[in-house]
């Protein structure tokens, strides 16, 4: 049983954190250091542990849900996440050949200790990036489908390492994994059948976790399993909404893996150091994304908010040093010495990418030197000629608004949607949307927002629509701003910055109501059968 102790003390550190302006993360980083400092973890390791491998393979199942594996063969997907790993492998085994003679826990090593060390460090962390969107609201974005689909790679070429590295080859029975193509649509009418409730999370549970432990049978690593499953699933009229249905599981079970990270030990003085200088030889790896990703046509923006998510060292960086420790290859200490290389580089990258949006406005006329000026098709600048009215975010709200207001402005309003797929879909429909961050100034520098009357925000979280509302009105927008709002406290914050607000909590019964007279109205005058 896990010892409440230790579920408050990862309570009360991610408040902590929270309450200082970190992301709640970095809390549960120092929770399992601390647990594992005060000898609590003796009884509750195994079950942490079981935690946090639940929580990698939900997120690997929920990233499967919303990923297109035709993206992947992108240039600015494959061939980043290729060359980088490849220069950054070779930059860490040459850097530590060289500092060997001066380090002892380095001189001790032989090359294969030191290439897989270095192997180990070209990896990022899949779970922070993700947390990084999420908190965010960016899951759709360029940005976070460039980095998720670097991920994966990363993730896919660290599967193939640790089954080499295991000695065990797939079984015959692995060929049999490729029925489950044909098998998707069957998986599809599962889903679809599954309703609305608790028979809906079940369903995704036991897909994911089934799902691995059916590869495991085949002796392939189970969270590819529950990748490919989720990959299977997506585009599924329900994919999005199983998503959501198992975000707080997620959570809940990640906060096991950053507890875990902690529990692999306490460092000595020369382990902490060495983590230290490793934690900031890793800045050179956003540097390195950032210019891989520019030179693939990718914007600056786009490559930098990408990069940033990406500058950190793995979870899976710690299985493959693991590994390696049990199979002799390196000695226990530097399981220790990565593992609080990994928990400092999230320290390092957390407040970063808290404020990324903020680095590249302050200093975008620098970043912007390196964009090359050839650009993707999906990152063109949109066609707002005859606008007056703005909907950002194209959800359930924003889709409602904008069939209200091409009543009341016809041919005038557009809708702004980060995400492709949903973008696409409505252009389909016949909806007047543009693909774009509504968080992106190089975006809003391309509208005339003189001519803008109206502005409707309706996006994924309450931090992104003020980040939103502020960046236009530093612009110098002048028009009426309208924001949605779920909670009183947000309704405060959005009224003094001059919004007018919409609470989709108390006022959507009112909404919901009028909707039913004007219907009503509308049969008793023999306008609807």
């Amino acid at each position: 049983m896990l010892d409440p102790i230790i579920i408050i003390i990862a309570l009360f550190a991610g408040l902590s954190f929270k309450r200082i302006g970190f992301p709640p993360m970095l809390g549960y980083l120092l929770a399992g250091f601390l647990i594992h400092g005060f000898g609590l973890d003796s009884n509750s390791s195994t079950i942490i542990d079981t935690i946090a491998n639940a929580g990698v393979t939900l997120l690997l199942f929920t990233i499967g849900l919303k990923l297109n594996v035709r993206d992947l063969i992108a240039p600015q997907i494959w061939a980043v996440a290729s060359s980088h790993m490849l220069i950054s492998t070779v930059s860490f085994g040459i850097l530590f050949m060289m500092l060997a003679p001066w380090i002892a826990s380095l001189s001790s090593l032989d090359s294969t200790a030191i290439w897989t060390i270095a192997f180990a460090l070209s990896f990022s962390s899949t779970v922070f990036a993700v947390k990084v969107f999420e908190q965010h609201g960016e899951t759709s974005s360029i940005h976070a489908n460039v980095a998720i689909g670097i991920l994966i790679i990363q993730d896919l070429a660290a599967v193939f390492f640790l089954a080499m590295s295991t000695g065990k080859s797939p079984d015959w029975t692995a060929l049999l994994l490729f029925l489950l193509i044909p098998a998707r649509p069957f998986l599809h009418r599962l889903l679809a059948s599954s309703g609305h409730g608790e028979l809906l999370v079940l369903f995704g549970i036991g897909i994911a976790f089934g799902g691995a432990k059916l590869f495991e049978l085949c002796n392939v690593k189970g969270d590819l399993g529950a990748l490919v499953f989720g990959v299977l699933l997506a585009g599924g009229i329900k994919s999005n909404e199983l998503s959501k249905a198992l975000l707080s599981f997620k959570d809940i079970f990640l906060v096991g893996f950053f507890l875990s990270i902690g529990l692999n030990g306490l460092p000595d003085i020369s382990m902490l150091i060495l983590a230290l200088g490793l934690a900031f030889a890793g800045g050179f790896k956003p540097l390195l994304f950032y210019w891989l990703m520019t030179i693939t046509h990718l914007r600056a923006r786009t490559s930098l908010l990408a990069s940033l998510s990406l500058s950190n060292y793995s979870e899976f960086g710690l299985i493959v040093a693991a590994l390696a420790a049990s199979n002799g290859v390196l000695p226990q200490d530097w399981v220790v010495t990565l593992a609080i290389a990994v928990a400092l580089s999230f320290f390092i990258a957390a407040p970063i990418n808290d404020k990324a949006h903020g680095i590249y406005n302050r200093y975008r006329h620098l970043f912007t030197r390196f964009e090359l000026e050839k650009r993707l098709p999906q990152e063109e600048g949109p066609d707002l000629e005859q606008t007056d009215v703005l909907v950002l975010g194209m959800g359930r709200v924003g889709v409602g608004a904008y069939r209200y207001l091409r009543h009341a402005y016809p041919g005038r309003v557009v809708g702004v949607e980060e995400g492709d797929k949903k973008s696409k879909r409505l252009l389909r429909e016949g909806y007047r949307v543009v693909r774009a961050d509504a968080s992106d100034q190089d975006f809003w520098q391309q509208v005339n927002l003189d001519s803008i009357r109206i502005i409707l925000i309706s996006l994924a979280n309450h931090g992104e629509n003020v980040e939103v509302v502020e960046l236009i009105q530093r612009l110098g927008y002048k028009g009426q701003i309208a924001v949605i709002a779920r909670f009183p406290d947000e309704i405060g914050q959005l009224k003094r910055m001059g919004c007018v607000t919409y609470n989709l909590y108390y006022e959507g019964g009112h909404g919901f109501a009028e909707h039913v007279v004007e219907t009503l109205e509308m049969i008793e005058d023999g306008q609807l059968n």
